[in-house]
């Protein structure tokens, strides 16, 4: 029988370490099965039984808070120097003045100095000591034990001023350790507040305000200008133009009317809008984007495996040399043990792995949640580290590449008593019978060009498959569709056969319109290429992508056309779903990696297969948010270069931090063979690479699009 799984939010979670005791503590629950902790998205899910009485007892060594995920919280911001560990911390620093001063007023270790030194070691390091202590009973090694065994060993052997020191310190690099993951996790908790918690339902002709819990799918909602969206649905009166930032990035706002799709948390401007709800609250789009964030942010990248790997194992060396340096000396070459126990201590100090376990995650959330903000969806740290890395990216043309959406480009006349408002007229009258998308294409442009098809009545509509079409318009037969078509009847002039064979070598697709005498005149109709598309592919080639290309099911001509106005490395036409899948196998091959961006519902094998599945459109479709490892939330093939820009500083500030980390512990043991390295400077060490992989890692945030 599987055990039964509960999600719950923590508020108070203060830093890597407290979150796997945290865990730990959990999982020594008698009727837990696992547990596994969240530490970025600052949430627990729990395998078994258990109630937030035990799950908060088992979190009180950091006065940590448990809420069921479905429960509304509103979690109350304390200012940075309102939080109680801040002010112990602070009033432990008045302490460690006040000692400093009464050393050279009463002399350096007198009664009054080395009792300001211990009640400042006492304040500031209780919670410290509390742990630290259990771990040690328990055989546990962790930064905490290491901190309080070097304190403790600063005060038997009268270092009562350096033991203080490094107890502030300690406590200073903590709270700057958990002021950073709040900054960080600031991108979540945005996304949260952008949908409001009640809406306006018109029931029975009046109308109410009530809860988005309590709403149900079909619900009428009514949202006033200025009113943010409270849930997912369908216009179904009303038009008016929709700010959509918060959920795809984009900065221009989108005219919604009639039928048109509208999703909670988006900001109606102008008109008033009637919406028909779709989804239940928990199944909106901001309620999965916030979901897939927050299980993005809790998994580990593979370079922050490799940091958990390395520190189970670098603490308990730390502990070994540290003991090793502290007793060989006095015992195999007489050292004085004062001295050497001292130095020793220094190692446990500087060995901390505070900025080793931070380096990974504070880099990973921050930039998982900037990302979401720009409506980009990045599903993991994996993820954004293998993006980092790509050198090849292949694209699905339609809908991707090119607008997906068939348009005349162009008309040309081939018999001179017929005008264009007659041709495009009977042209649609025909065609609005018609399913095909060229149809839509033909009815689109007599719209655009305002051409009453109201004069001109097609009947006995037949539909020619493969080929065209054929009606009566207005007491004449007339044909339209491909040049194949009216081959079968007519014996097509030379300059026109040219100006088709022209048209077809550019990628387009030619309609001729006529009777089965004599040709009128002929459409030229092309999937139009998006405007960004050009400037997208020079992006990705100045980033140092080695090969863009382009895979399709559309003829070679076509394709050719397209990759060469776009100067694409390459462009493979005439592709079943397995050819392009067989395309992908082979360029990651030759590359070791390779992006696929699709619609994230087509091509879901070629998606599956590549490196990165990165899908367009993620805000309109549920399977492009299940699908693809990134979603681009606003159909914009503009964001891509910003997200491998994004997870290409991510990659290099990762490494930076680590060496960071370690660089500044190397430099100051290095200290300890001259003797130069003092508890105080050891500490402070520890907490100057802290803080370095803080500021460094929230340089995320200023990626620019």
């Amino acid at each position: 029988m599987e055990a039964k799984k509960q999600v719950y939010r923590l508020q108070g979670l203060s830093c890597t370490n407290c979150a796997a005791q945290f865990e730990r503590n959990v999982k020594e629950i008698e009727t837990v099965v696992d547990a596994q902790i969240n530490f970025g998205a600052s949430k627990i899910t729990v395998f078994g039984e258990a109630t937030i009485e035990q799950l908060e007892k088992a979190g009180a060594f950091d006065g940590i808070k448990v809420i069921p995920v479905k429960q509304r919280a509103e979690e109350q911001q304390i200012p940075f120097w309102k939080k109680r560990t801040n002010i112990t911390t602070a009033i432990s620093a008045l302490f460690v003045l006040l000692g400093y001063s009464a050393q050279f007023t009463a002399g350096e270790n007198s009664v009054l100095s080395i009792g300001l030194f211990a009640l400042s070691i006492m304040i500031g390091g209780y919670e410290l000591f509390k742990a630290g202590i259990l771990n040690l009973i328990r055989l546990r090694f962790d930064m905490k034990t290491l901190m309080t065994v070097a304190i403790i060993g600063a005060a038997l052997i009268g270092e009562w001023g350096e033991g203080a020191v490094v107890v502030f310190l300690f406590a200073l690099s903590e709270a700057l350790e958990r002021y950073s993951m709040d900054k960080a996790r600031q991108s979540i908790r945005s996304l949260m507040d952008i949908a409001p918690k009640k809406a306006i339902i018109r029931k029975a002709g009046k109308e109410y305000e009530v809860d988005v819990e309590d709403i149900q799918i079909d619900d009428i909602m009514i949202i006033k200008p200025g009113q943010k969206i409270a849930m997912d649905g369908i216009v179904v009166k009303g038009q008016s133009s929709v700010n959509q930032a918060a959920i795809t990035g984009e900065s221009i706002p989108v005219h919604k009317q009639a039928g048109d799709e509208v999703f909670a948390g988006t900001l109606n401007e102008e008109g008033s809008l009637e919406v028909r709800v779709t989804k239940r609250v928990e199944d909106t789009t901001i309620a999965k984007i916030i979901h897939l964030v927050e299980e993005a942010q809790g998994e580990r990248a593979p370079s922050q495996q490799f940091v958990d790997r390395f520190a189970k194992y670098y603490t308990p060396a730390i502990m070994l040399i540290a003991l090793c340096l502290a007793v060989l000396p006095p015992l195999l070459w007489n050292g004085d043990w004062s001295e050497w126990i001292y130095r020793g201590l220094a190692v446990l100090v500087v060995g901390c792995p505070c900025a080793l376990v931070i380096s990974t995650p504070v880099a990973i959330v921050t930039a998982i949640g900037h990302a979401a903000r720009k409506g980009v969806l990045i599903k993991g740290g994996i993820h954004l580290e293998e993006t980092g890395r790509l050198k090849a990216i292949a694209f699905d043309k339609t809908g991707t590449l090119t607008k997906g959406t068939p348009e005349v480009t162009n008309m040309e006349l081939i018999q001179k008593d017929i005008d264009e408002v007659e041709l495009l007229g009977i042209a649609a009258a025909i065609e609005r019978h018609s399913q095909h998308p060229l149809a839509s294409a033909i009815l689109r442009e007599a719209e655009r060009k305002a051409v009453d098809i109201e004069k001109w009545q097609a009947v006995d509509f037949c539909s020619i498959t493969g080929k065209g079409a054929k009606a009566n318009v207005n007491g004449n037969v007339y044909y339209i569709g491909s040049p194949a078509l009216f081959a079968e009847f007519l014996t097509l002039p030379v300059h026109v056969q040219e100006r088709i064979s022209c048209l077809q070598a550019e990628g387009k697709t030619v309609m001729l319109l006529g009777t089965n005498k004599e040709l009128l005149g002929l459409f030229v109709v092309a999937d139009q290429i998006r405007e960004s598309a050009k400037a997208v592919i020079q992006a990705l080639h100045k980033l140092g992508i080695h090969k863009t290309i382009m895979l399709t099911g559309d003829n070679d001509k076509t394709a050719t056309a397209i990759g060469n106005e776009l100067k694409l490395s390459e462009v493979k036409a005439d592709l079943l779903p397995q050819d392009k899948l067989t395309t992908i196998k082979k360029v990651r091959e030759e590359f070791g990696s390779v992006a696929m961006v699709g619609d994230g519902v087509n091509d879901a094998p070629a998606l599956a297969a590549a490196t990165v599945g990165i899908a367009m459109g993620g805000a309109g479709t549920d399977a492009a948010l299940e699908t693809a490892d990134i979603a681009l939330m606003a159909d914009d093939l503009t964001k891509l270069p910003y997200t491998i820009r994004l997870s290409r500083k991510t990659l290099r500030i990762i490494k930076e931090n680590i060496a960071f980390a370690l660089g500044l512990k190397m430099l100051a043991l290095i200290l300890i063979v001259p003797g130069w390295l003092t508890l105080w400077l050891a500490i402070f060490a520890d907490m100057g690479a802290t803080l370095i992989v803080i500021i460094n890692s929230l340089r995320l945030m200023k990626v620019k699009e």
